[in-house]
């Protein structure tokens, strides 16, 4: 999904008033001067009104008559919307902002993957299992750096659900990938993150053998091993269990 800064006028402008409400710069509640806005973006009206269409279609704005355009309680964010998601993780909060939906996102991770994995052990094809490999074994170069190791896991795991062969599971992808994919680029930037080769080739063969089991406890493995990576980046001193 191509980022609302890369669309142009409006999608700066997107960006810039979706980081100003998730970082609390706008807080809920709170109405919107418009003309003001249109002032210090330089952009029209038109431009701004269609730009506060997509957050209200996100539900972060609403407009009412004599109150004018509002921003909404962050209960009626649409959160698991992937732009959302990103923008989070976008300069728009902090970082222990950043870390508290990094734990959400891995407790969902921990409820979503271990379930879909047992899925894919059973109904992967020849093709998933080739497109996992591609993903392992980009995974497992060592000279592309950082970039290129987040996009490898995040081809690892789409590659997983869509083994899944159950449209809902795939369409998780939207959720999952912008977490992970903030999680991976502080991991794989550091030098105090664990090999991830081993744990998603322990994943790939029990797929390829059709134990579910045996995919689960990997899967689990796996996650566990996520969550010890981001709290010694961040220093963190809870346990793994805690943001599992």
């Amino acid at each position: 999904m191509t980022p609302y800064a890369r669309r142009g006028v409006h999608g700066q402008t997107v960006e810039t008033l979706a980081r100003r409400v998730l970082s609390g710069a706008i807080p809920e509640g709170a109405t919107l001067d418009l003309p003001a806005l249109q002032a210090e973006l330089d952009v029209s009206l038109t431009a701004l009104r269609e730009s506060l269409k997509v957050l209200a279609a996100k539900g972060m704005v609403d407009a009412r008559q004599k109150r004018g355009t509002f921003v909404r309680a962050r209960a009626d964010w649409n959160l698991l919307d992937a732009d959302v998601l990103r923008w989070q993780f976008a300069g728009g909060t902090a970082a222990g902002a950043d870390l508290a939906v990094l734990r959400n996102l891995g407790e969902v991770r921990g409820i979503i993957e271990p379930a879909a994995v047992r899925l894919a052990a059973v109904r992967r094809t020849e093709d998933d299992l080739t497109a996992l490999d591609a993903a392992l074994t980009a995974m497992s170069r060592q000279d592309g750096g950082p970039a290129h190791a987040v996009e490898a896991d995040l081809a690892f795991h789409r590659a997983l659900l869509a083994a899944t062969h159950n449209e809902l599971l795939e369409r998780m992808e939207m959720v999952i990938e912008s977490g992970l994919a903030h999680r991976d680029q502080i991991v794989h930037s550091s030098p105090h993150g664990e090999d991830p080769v081993p744990s998603h080739r322990a994943v790939l063969d029990a797929v390829r053998d059709q134990d579910q089991d045996a995919a689960e406890r990997a899967m689990r493995a796996l996650l566990d091993q996520a969550v010890r990576d981001l709290d010694l980046v961040h220093g963190a001193d809870s346990p793994a269990e805690d943001a599992r």
